[in-house]
Formats: structure tokens, sequence, C-alpha cells
């Protein structure tokens, strides 16, 4: 689920997991594989109760993983990083870029 194309720019955004000060506890998930089973429910549309154990972290795990780097703006530093480098070999056409009002704030009541 996570080529290592993209695993690479993903490691380059992640920040380090969070150190316990008196250590002990579970071991914590691989980002991998928690990555892995963030996209699987992205791509699925599935919910995160029903990810398939193979994954290995369970679902609430995936999700708190999942906003966890939300607050971190992963996901935002990410895509920024996958356009910096397709558009450094060349690879994106910006001849077909649509901005809806989505993505761009009307200000002054859109005048």
């Amino acid at each position: 689920m996570v080529p290592d194309g993209l695993w690479e720019l993903f490691q380059r955004v992640v920040p380090p997991a969070p150190v316990r000060p008196q250590g002990g506890g579970r071991r914590r998930h691989g980002d991998r594989e928690v990555l892995a089973a963030i996209v699987f429910v992205a791509t699925s549309g599935c919910t995160w109760n029903q990810l398939p154990p193979g994954f290995g972290p369970s679902g609430v795990t995936a999700f708190r993983r999942f906003t966890e780097w939300s607050q971190a703006r992963v996901w935002a530093k990410l895509h920024r990083l996958i356009f910096d480098e397709l558009g450094s070999h060349g690879e994106l056409d910006w001849s077909r870029c649509a901005i809806d009002s989505v993505s761009v704030r009307a200000v002054k009541g859109g005048l």
C-alpha cells in the first residue's frame, strides 16, 4: 500500500515519535504500517473500525496517528513535497489545474 517512493517522501515530513519519559508501555506501531492502514481506509471507503487485522495497527491506533499527523500538518507538507518532486521532474501539467471556492477564500463577499 505504501510504495518505496512515497515512503521516502513521507519520512521527510513525519515528525519523530514522542519519547515516553518513563519508557515502558506497548511498542509503538511503525509509521509505515500505520500509513498503509490510513491509505487503505482512505482508498477503500471503510471505517476505522472496519480496518482488516492484517495491517497490524488497530483502527483506533490508525485514527489516533492520523489525527496526530493531521495536527502536525503532515498531509499538507507531503502534498507540497509531492508537487515539488513532480515539478522538478517536469511531470506537472498546470494547464489541467482547477481552483474552486473550497480552495480559495472569497474575500469581501466575492467582489
